[in-house]
């Protein structure tokens, strides 16, 4: 079990390149799921061009919504974008920083499914083998044949066991016409996603280097700051259940000594340290007013504030204060332990 936390201590610790690996092996894996599916055309006019770009596009979809699920920070965006404005602005450029950097590491797999679709040409054979020059290319006489038949025949290309037009066009030249487009489309999609990272990576911070640096800073503040807030609720609520069940405890001793005319024994001497823990928080109620206060109005970021109520804009009830309503934020970081005597002192 030890060995399990420190892996995930390890993993919170070093989020970001977690992160990055998390999102090379799912480009590895869009690359293996692509080499091991089983790509069949259904060979008709009228469902080629659906089925041909639903590959093509569909899953890359698929991996850019789990390259979302699989971030941690997205839950960290949303509650930063729902919750109350109280006592702590919200800075757009934050947001939008948080967001752009999950987008750029979701973008990943989708962009190496693409890639490798269009380089491999079977979906773009599928999809526009009806739409052929045929007049270029093959016969164009067609010998008599309507539009209709024409488009029919040419939809079997991609499959060659069926394919009945050699009169009107070879099957090899039409499936390397259409392989060579696809190629070509495949490096310079390729081109373009390399040359666009580069842009965003290196010319990003050249023009706007003090937003770009004051939103990574307050973009992992937000994230520090909701860990150690889940920290400091597990530590109280450890401390809450054990003073809980040793009152219990001590509860019952008393009652069975009491029945049975033996002394209690005597209560644990640690029971104290986990008071101290609970910072003046012992019960259901007050803790559920703390955590709504969190919620609806955090502490401005003040590392000096005048006094707990006025820092957190609670009177007691879990509302705000007209004091709270008309004082600005400040911008400065406030520590965990301040913030959790704060809510311990209501």
């Amino acid at each position: 079990m030890d060995k399990f936390r420190m892996i995930f201590q390890f993993l919170q610790s070093n989020q970001e390149s977690f992160m990055n690996g998390i999102c090379g092996i799912m480009a590895l894996a869009s690359a293996q799921m692509y080499s091991a599916f089983d790509f069949n055309c259904p060979c008709l006019p009228r469902y080629n061009l659906v089925y041909g770009l639903g590959i093509l596009l569909v899953p890359p979809l698929i991996l850019f919504l789990l390259g979302f699920v699989l971030n941690n920070n997205v839950s960290v965006l949303a509650e930063e974008w729902r919750r109350p404005r109280g006592q702590r602005g919200k800075d757009v450029a934050v947001l939008r920083y948080m967001f752009c950097s999950m987008a750029q590491r979701a973008m990943i797999a989708p962009v190496v499914w693409v890639s490798v679709t269009l380089l491999d040409g079977k979906c773009v054979t599928c999809a526009f083998c009806t739409a052929l020059p045929v007049e270029t290319l093959g016969n164009a006489s067609h010998h008599g044949l309507s539009q209709g038949e024409v488009k029919r025949i040419l939809a079997r290309i991609p499959c060659k066991e069926i394919y009945d037009g050699q009169e009107i066009i070879a099957n090899e030249v039409a499936i390397r016409y259409l392989r060579c487009i696809s190629q070509a489309l495949g490096w310079c999609f390729v081109l373009l996603m390399t040359m666009l990272a580069f842009l965003v990576r290196s010319l990003r911070p050249c023009f706007t280097q003090a937003a770009f640096l004051k939103s990574r800073y307050w973009s992992h503040y937000i994230d520090i700051e909701r860990k150690l807030f889940d920290e400091t609720c597990t530590e109280h609520a450890r401390s809450f259940a054990k003073v809980c069940i040793q009152q219990f405890f001590q509860g019952m001793s008393m009652d069975l000594a009491a029945v049975h005319c033996h002394p209690p024994r005597k209560a644990p001497t640690d029971v104290g340290e986990d008071s101290e823990k609970l910072l003046g928080i012992t019960d259901q109620a007050t803790m559920n007013t703390a955590l709504k206060s969190w919620h609806r109005c955090k502490p401005p970021l003040h590392l000096h504030p005048a006094s707990p109520h006025s820092s957190n804009g609670w009177n007691g009830e879990g509302h705000l204060t007209p004091q709270s309503l008309t004082q600005p934020p400040t911008q400065h970081p406030a520590p965990r332990r301040e913030a959790a005597i704060y809510y311990s002192r209501v």
